[in-house]
């Protein structure tokens, strides 16, 4: 059954993190902060709107953000001027979330194929857009299968998988990048359970992650974030993957917070511990994760829950929404393109010449 308002989703879900209407009009996006009580799908009609479920979160995850910034540069081409209007509108869309990469590639790539049909008529220009846009969607819909398939064959039957916040369906533009790592092993007749860290302060991993397995049929419990080091250390747990908003060059990976902490206690418990993610998110540009941006998001996420106040009125916090995990931590990287094994620069290197000639 589709409840997606759309025809034809290009996420093949009953559920879809973002969709662009037929009359590439209406920009369709799901309200995550709303699961995974309501299920409630915003109609956004101009660029502001979709900055601002952007910026607000109803759209999150690196793949899905891109994909979300694809469909908003076709609403603002449908009211720029000029293409140095677009650019201007593509690169204010850029800035809503730095970390994640994917967001300024797909504002590029838009802005590039927009620049090759600038001169077409209005309508023949905005339809080939929307187009390019589509591609991007439908081409992320695939990476995530095929990086499911390769980290597939890295989890065992009977595995017991343990992941941070959610790399999904609902963080991509469908299948997921770990989660599409579980779809595929489960797919592959394994039998798997997932453990799902809580992911404070937003709990995208109690929300979202155990929402989407549990619309799946996947067998999933939550945990507390701070309950994962003990749980590893008895011994339960075959794996961890996650997904990535950055890869850098040498193979830092930024991540959702919390990241970090959980790669040094797998490294530990000689528990391997994998990310899985796009080849789009790897961002050569960058040397390593100390030069990556971390978004600092508003203390209230972390001192109040909704209307109930938390903390001690007066009292900040700090809330960076992501970390920073060494290279050397990650026991291999999957992308649509293969696997990087150890994760460095040279593995990275060599994925990234199999891209360039395919």
């Amino acid at each position: 059954m589709i409840n997606v308002p759309h025809p034809a989703p290009i996420s093949q879900s009953s559920y879809s993190a973002v969709e662009l209407m037929p009359d590439n009009d209406v920009v369709v996006m799901l309200d995550q902060r709303q699961l995974p009580n309501d299920v409630i799908y915003e109609s956004l009609r101009t660029l502001e709107e979709v900055e601002r479920g952007i910026g607000e979160m109803h759209v999150r995850g690196a793949p899905a953000i891109g994909v979300a910034a694809a469909y908003g540069m076709v609403l603002a081409a449908r009211k720029a001027d000029s293409l140095q209007q677009l650019r201007v509108l593509g690169e204010r869309l850029s800035a809503t979330r730095p970390t994640a990469v994917n967001l300024r590639w797909a504002v590029e790539q838009m802005l590039a194929y927009a620049e090759r049909n600038w001169a077409s008529n209005a309508a023949e220009r905005i339809e080939r857009l929307a187009q390019k846009a589509r591609a991007i969607h439908t081409e992320d819909v695939a990476a995530c299968r095929r990086m499911g398939q390769f980290g597939a064959e890295f989890v065992p039957d009977g595995a017991v998988i343990m992941t941070l916040c959610n790399a999904g369906a609902l963080a991509t533009g469908g299948y997921g990048t770990a989660l599409g790592v579980v779809r595929a092993a489960r797919d592959a007749g394994k039998q798997i359970r997932v453990l799902a860290c809580e992911t404070r302060p937003w709990l995208q991993g109690a929300r979202l992650t155990a929402w989407e397995l549990h619309q799946d049929g996947i067998a999933v419990e939550v945990i507390p974030d701070n309950a994962a080091a003990s749980i590893l250390g008895r011994g339960e747990v075959a794996l961890c993957v996650v997904g990535a908003d950055r890869i850098a060059r040498n193979g830092d990976v930024a991540n959702k917070i919390g990241t970090y902490a959980l790669s040094i206690v797998a490294q530990f418990h000689k528990t391997p511990f994998y990310v899985a993610a796009p080849r789009s998110t790897v961002d050569l540009n960058t040397e390593s994760g100390a030069a990556i941006t971390i978004e600092q998001r508003s203390p209230d996420e972390v001192t109040r829950i909704g209307s109930q106040q938390l903390a001690p009125v007066g009292v900040s916090a700090r809330n960076p929404a992501f970390d920073v995990t060494p290279a050397g931590n990650v026991s291999a990287l999957f992308t649509e393109v293969g696997v990087a094994r150890p994760l460095n620069e040279t593995t990275l290197a060599q994925l990234s010449a199999a891209v360039t000639s395919r």
